[in-house]
């Protein structure tokens, strides 16, 4: 008889060990598996962005993925005939506890979120490989193959491919997988670099392309990262080709040695042609690949899984209509597609062909970028868009403004600011928040009671007085994942008891 359960994760690399970190935590019933034997130990992704780490602070690992990378606050430009400092983050970030880009290898980050799920009772079964999915009206009958080569049926509510470019899930669920191949060879390695200042990165651009030194720590002190020339022999990867090419792109005097880790490998430009078919949902890479450029990638797959993960638990447990899982490919297919567009852009910046671009590279960037680092109002956009602060889902259907919308302060699909310092700590719990701004006397228990009857366990009440991030006396309602869903001007609360009716209705039997 196939064993029944609601979610049927699939894939246990950081986006999917995320999404059973918000499952967990509203006691939703799920599985984890991974055909791989053990996590991985090289360190792939190696960025942490801003938002990425608000988003996991409420399961209370950020501290821990704070503590064991490095948050590299300055950018080194190699230029010909000079050096440029770049201060990262430096501006637009005032609003994030965490105002810095954190150098953490994948292999440290799935660590501290798989000791997370342990200590919880949550373990991977590795080993085991998902071989056939077929959608069976709501659910999706699922075959699994473990280590041992026995086979046994689940029946799950939803299934969701975490599993990476080459997903099983995507495939077997006949969605499509859109884009292309870039033409270049990239070489990847940890490794020690001497004469390199440490807590920095550094970058050294020629017409050939780019050459970039991340400070790592662990599990050794740089990641290499380079473009293989054509004329460069395409056996295995070794350290005198590295050392070699690091000489070729400028960075000359430094004295490569002692790799953890060499590899090379190609790169896609490849997106899913939609993030849903019935009960099958896709995360992370399964939904989209692209270039590394900006560590965009691991940070995406992370916000993918905690945009999903609350709306199916909270379906799952009858607290939400199936209406809001059609929302999860509505906001975040739209990031997906302008994270790729980003990354080819900055791909071909700093490593693309064309003539016109190799000039760039050889004869303008260096004589623009000392004026670039000055013009503030760009690096700012820039700045914003990189940490991912600046996604919102602001033309989601779960994005209501009510009739009298707020002078100032965020909007209906904004992430909460961290404005006044610690709000978004208080909001960190799992589930609903509604902030009130304004004279406490507006907002007597009487008067919230229309929208909190039968939704106690749902919302959390926060009177914030005159220290919320709205000027006015205004109500919002900040979804499990810290983005704004209802905000209203003034004390009339009907606009907000309409927006509790429909997504968090009382009975949706």
């Amino acid at each position: 008889m196939p064993v029944s359960l609601d979610v049927l994760l699939v894939g246990a690399g950081p986006t999917g060990l995320a999404l059973a970190a918000q499952l967990r935590a509203y006691g939703i019933t799920f599985r984890l598996v991974d055909r791989s034997l053990d996590r991985v130990r090289e360190s792939r992704a190696l960025g942490i962005q801003p938002r990425t780490l608000e988003a996991l602070a409420g399961f209370g690992v950020t501290e821990r993925l704070v503590a064991r990378g490095n948050p590299a606050m300055r950018l080194r430009l190699h230029l010909p005939r000079r050096t440029v400092s770049v201060p990262l983050f430096d501006i637009g970030l005032t609003d994030t506890p965490y105002p810095f880009l954190l150098f953490l290898s994948q292999a440290e980050t799935e660590s501290v979120l798989g000791e997370h799920l342990a200590t919880r009772g949550v373990s991977v079964e590795r080993g085991t490989e998902l071989v056939r999915l077929d959608q069976q009206g709501p659910h999706a009958l699922c075959r699994l193959r473990g280590r041992d080569g026995a086979e046994e049926d689940v029946v799950a509510r939803y299934v969701v491919g975490c599993d990476g470019a080459h997903s099983t899930v995507r495939a077997q669920a006949g969605i499509d997988f859109e884009g292309y191949a870039y033409p270049q060879t990239y070489l990847l390695a940890d490794l020690d670099v001497d004469g390199l200042e440490p807590g920095a990165v550094h970058t050294y651009m020629t017409g050939a392309g780019m050459l970039i030194f991340f400070p790592l720590g662990s599990p050794a002190p740089w990641r290499m990262l380079a473009i293989r020339p054509s004329d460069a022999p395409a056996d295995e990867v070794t350290l005198p080709l590295l050392q070699q090419i690091a000489d070729r792109y400028g960075a000359r005097g430094l004295v490569l040695r002692d790799p953890v880790w060499m590899t090379d490998f190609r790169l896609h430009n490849r997106g899913a042609a939609r993030y849903r078919s019935g009960p099958c949902f896709l995360a992370g890479d399964a939904a989209h690949i692209h270039s590394p450029a900006g560590a965009q990638g691991m940070n995406t797959g992370i916000q993918d899984a905690l945009n999903l993960g609350w709306k199916i638990a909270l379906v799952c447990r009858g607290a939400a209509p199936e209406e809001l899982l059609e929302t999860y490919g509505i906001e975040r297919a739209p990031v997906g597609r302008e994270v790729r567009r980003f990354t080819d852009r900055a791909f071909a910046i700093g490593a693309g062909p064309h003539p016109v671009l190799r000039f760039a590279r050889a004869r303008l960037i260096p004589r623009i970028a000392p004026l670039a680092v000055r013009a503030t109002a760009p690096r700012r956009r820039v700045f914003r868009t990189v940490s991912e602060l600046a996604i919102h889902y602001r033309h989601s259907p779960a994005s209501t403004t009510g009739g009298r919308p707020p002078r100032h302060g965020p909007r209906a699909g904004d992430r909460l600011p961290d404005l006044p310092q610690g709000l978004q700590a208080q909001v960190a719990a799992p589930g609903w928040h509604l902030l009130l701004t304004g004279p406490p006397h507006l907002w007597p228990d009487q008067r919230l009671a229309p929208v909190l009857d039968g939704r106690a366990d749902l919302i959390t009440v926060h009177r914030l007085d005159d220290r919320g991030p709205w000027p006015d006396v205004a109500q919002a309602l900040v979804r499990p994942d810290g983005h704004v869903g209802y905000v209203a001007r003034g004390a009339d609360l009907e606009g907000l008891r309409a927006y509790a009716a429909r997504w968090l209705p009382i009975d949706t039997a």
